[in-house]
């Protein structure tokens, strides 16, 4: 009997609700009178932290919807919001018209066309519900939660067009003309169409038949409604498993706020609808669909919403950032079970972290993302890096090359199979927008597919025109590939291009490009041996330091997160007159360096290796968290892009080219031998020719050497394992 003792109108509900409360529940003593009451009550009074009045105002300022947090709600009374957790299809209408009477309440009256002052009309207001709670996994909900609200994070992979959705539908009788409206369920669920007319007929008359009602669209009330898919997110799935999706629906304000390859956290209430009518499955089986009541996007990496650090994280954090040995400490972090390759792990550690972006006033977007490929020997854990970045990475998707299409890593136009129109549906770099993708064996991808990572490298997006549909998508990504040389071992003896059979303009959009060899070499051969029988041999001593090990890396992904959240690092006047300096003297020595040999580099230095530099400095600063980029981390970005891309570039048969005249005049007289001992199209045993000219007074390299030039200007070629030559026309 809440309100008996408040001095006010008393009033009874028995007339409103025969047995109980709503949904026939005798001890359901909150009725939905009083739960009204309640939620007005709610809006109208409810005091934030600071002592205002957060609903009430923000009815004020937008008259179309609202967000509430169950949060406050409990707070408030806790029974209101047991009832929305347990019965929201109920008590959500209540709520919204609660909020549609407060806001005409709220409102002064109107003059109307007569002159007289009237009540103003009441408009609907959305509510939406927003949360703290976790989310559930989407494998967990099952038929325990039908009609209730759950709390779901996925990332959403598809949207259909928006359609309307009758909220009451008018229905003509055929036979009277008389005229009912009836109210349709929300979501996906339809109208109750009654079978008879109510009309009582005149003697005389005809009476109405069963099934007389003809529904006018014309006159019907409608709100917009759009179906999206929500996948798992990718860190979620299980190993082995495919990610599981499930149908959402939202109408009115929430329609066209989603595009595919958003992550999202959604509450929404589960529920069930018929799947179409042509399919014959059994009666009692139902489709399950969430109906959206609240969304919130993930700012970031991690699904549940914005980011929230503690207070003793932050400090922990700033402290790290201040240590001398940050760098190195961050770097040792990445891959701590792959022994050596120091420098790739700094540069690994430059790609997590990031430059950062840039908008320029015109509108062109500068990336801040750092793309790296390792390109080198088998063996040389090129893979393992791949994993340990997918693992650690707040955003990761690992794909193999020969595994992934154009349309599996961009974006594929798929046909709704219910309703026969197209829609589209997020590949690997749409998903992973705002982390890293991984791709193994990027060599052996086929060339086609490779162009449609050009524009996902550059400009971030992903234009689309397939099938009527024309679309731009972000993938703001960085790029990891690792990819073998041609021969599947680099070979020194062939230049840099022979080795590398990838495109100039795919090479100018990685950053750094390391080249991987695997060097035979006494000590360091058995200090590596070493270290990988540790591993194995420890492998069950690890295991139990293992949790260490892992918070580590959990570790290492929220400060990752932390720095790519707050710091925005940008370049410093000493650092930039530094970096104009340094990169016309690389090009000086590029210029000169094709002059000499006579063809240009394989791994060209164009401006977008500026931009590299720039961006390696400033995800060096932000590691630090300061906020400028100075000469020191210049010089480091520096040291990183020579160990890297410049060294790819002198690498190879170019180093020996500058010959001294005897020995080019050797090697033009070993030339003119070979082709005297062989005619066009005869084949010769490699070792063979080689012992010939040997008598004749050649040194063996002179020959090789040769011979090596030979095969550049296409006039030998190897066979059966470069075991036999042939000469060719």
């Amino acid at each position: 009997m809440s309100g008996w003792d408040e001095g006010a109108v008393f009033y009874s509900d028995q007339a409103q609700f025969p047995r109980g409360g709503p949904g026939g529940d005798p001890s359901a003593d909150l009725s939905r009178h009083s739960a009204l009451r309640k939620f007005k009550e709610f809006l109208r009074g409810f005091t934030g932290p600071a002592g205002d009045f957060p609903y009430r105002e923000s009815l004020v300022h937008n008259r179309d919807h609202v967000t509430v947090a169950i949060e406050d709600l409990d707070a408030f009374d806790s029974e209101l919001s047991d009832k929305i957790r347990k019965s929201p299809a109920d008590y959500l209408p209540l709520f919204e018209t609660a909020a549609a009477e407060i806001i005409a309440s709220l409102r002064s009256k109107v003059a109307g066309e007569t002159g007289e002052m009237e009540e103003p009309v009441t408009e609907d207001v959305q509510i939406f519900l927003s949360s703290k709670e976790n989310c559930l996994s989407m494998r967990s909900i099952g038929a325990d939660y039908m009609s209730k609200l759950v709390k779901i994070a996925g990332i959403t992979i598809a949207a259909s067009r928006v359609k309307a959705k009758a909220t009451h539908v008018t229905l003509l009788c055929k036979n009277c003309r008389s005229v009912r409206t009836v109210p349709c369920r929300p979501g996906l669920g339809g109208a109750i169409v009654p079978r008879t007319c109510d009309h009582v007929p005149q003697p005389g008359e005809e009476p109405c038949p069963l099934d007389p009602w003809i529904a006018v669209p014309d006159k019907s009330k409608y709100v917009d409604l759009q179906t999206l898919k929500l996948q798992e997110n990718p860190e979620d799935v299980p190993t082995g498993e495919l990610p599981r999706n499930v149908l959402l629906s939202v109408d009115r304000h929430l329609v066209q706020t989603i595009v595919p390859g958003t992550r999202l956290t959604v509450v929404g209430i589960y529920s069930v609808y018929q799947a179409s009518a042509n399919q014959k499955s059994a009666v009692g089986v139902k489709q399950p669909y969430i109906r959206v009541v609240g969304l919130e996007q993930s700012r970031d990496a991690n699904s549940n919403g914005p980011s929230n650090f503690t207070l003793d994280e932050e400090m922990e954090f700033k402290e790290f950032a201040q240590r001398p040995d940050a760098y190195a400490k961050i770097s040792s972090m990445i891959g701590p079970s792959i022994y050596g390759h120091p420098d790739v792990k700094k540069a690994i550690a430059c790609l997590l972290f990031a430059g950062s972006k840039k908008r320029l006033p015109d509108g062109v977007r500068l990336r801040g993302d750092i793309h790296v490929l390792l390109l080198g020997d088998p063996s040389t854990a090129k893979s393992q890096f791949l994993k340990f970045v997918e693992k650690t990475a707040p955003i990761a998707v690992y794909t193999s090359g020969k595994g992934s299409s154009a349309a599996g890593l961009t974006a594929s136009v798929i046909r709704d199979s219910s309703s026969r129109e197209f829609f589209l549906e997020g590949g690997a770099m749409v998903l992973a927008d705002g982390g890293v993708v991984c791709i193994d064996e990027f060599d052996k991808m086929r060339p086609e597919d490779r162009v449609a990572i050009h524009e996902a490298m550059e400009q971030q997006t992903i234009s689309i025109a397939k099938a009527g549909i024309t679309t731009v998508l972000n993938s703001r990504t960085s790029v990891l590939a690792a990819a073998n040389p041609v021969a599947g071992r680099y070979d020194d003896l062939k230049t840099a291009q022979d080795n590398i059979d990838l495109q100039t303009t795919i090479l100018s959009r990685f950053d750094l490009i390391f080249i991987v060899k695997d060097i035979r070499m006494y000590d360091q051969d058995k200090r590596i041996a070493s270290h990988i029988i540790k591993v194995h041999a420890s492998g069950a001593a690890a295991s139990s330091k293992n949790t260490d090990a892992s918070e580590g890396e959990n570790w290492l992904k929220r400060y990752i997160e932390y720095c790519r959240v707050t710091c925005k690092p940008r370049l410093s006047e000493k650092a930039a007159e530094m970096l104009q300096n340094k990169y016309v003297e690389i090009r000086q020595k590029m210029r000169q360096q094709a002059h000499e040999t006579g063809r240009a580099a394989a791994i060209p230095i164009t401006v977008r290796q500026l931009e590299a530099i720039i961006r390696l400095s400033e995800s060096l600063a932000k590691m630090r968290l300061t906020s400028v980029a100075t000469p020191e981390h210049i010089e480091e970005a520096f040291r990183l892009f020579n160990v890297s891309t410049v060294d790819a570039a002198r690498s190879g048969i170019n180093e020996h080219m500058n010959l001294s005249p005897d020995i080019a005049n050797e090697i033009k007289q070993a030339e003119a031998q070979i082709k005297r001992r062989m005619g066009i199209g005869s084949h010769i045993s490699e070792r063979r020719l080689i012992d010939e000219l040997n008598r004749m007074g050649l040194n063996e390299s002179i020959v090789r050497r040769a011979l090596l030039i030979m095969h550049q200007r296409d006039e030998v070629e190897y066979k059966r394992e470069r075991h036999v030559i042939v000469r060719k026309a």
